[in-house]
């Protein structure tokens, strides 16, 4: 049986911690969860910006020890799914932020679903998006 891998984005994340139920069963039925220093980076500043800042970091950490939940890093491959990805994106006129295209090159990189509430990221064609409406 094949390993089943998502690479969970920010919005996703925040989406679970409140209880969103098809993040839940989606995040349920994978083996393996990634997320990279970017998806981190993120969390941790609306972390600074809300009135929870400890209870999110506890939370955090809680889930990123989880024996599924892995932090990939990235590195000279990421990078390089990185400028295949925004040359892509540049050509077809269809920009989408920074942050998520690292997010994007590392979903490439290690052969993951993205799961993600930002419908933008269906722009990226070198990936498959499992796309969470959470609003």
């Amino acid at each position: 049986m094949a390993v089943t891998r998502v690479m969970l984005d920010t919005s996703a994340y925040s989406a679970f911690m409140r209880g969103h139920v098809e993040v839940k069963r989606v995040l349920q039925r994978v083996d393996e969860i990634y997320l990279n220093a970017v998806i981190l980076g993120e969390l941790l500043v609306g972390f600074t910006r809300g009135k929870h800042r400890k209870e999110n970091r506890l939370e955090l950490q809680q889930f990123l020890a989880s024996p599924r939940v892995s932090v990939v890093p990235l590195d000279e491959d990421t990078a390089e799914r990185y400028a295949l990805i925004l040359t892509s994106l540049w050509k077809a006129g269809t920009p989408i932020p920074t942050n998520d295209i690292w997010i994007a090159a590392s979903a490439m990189q290690y052969g993951c679903r993205l799961l993600t509430a930002d419908a933008h990221y269906h722009k990226v064609g070198q990936i498959i998006v499992e796309y969470c409406e959470v609003f």
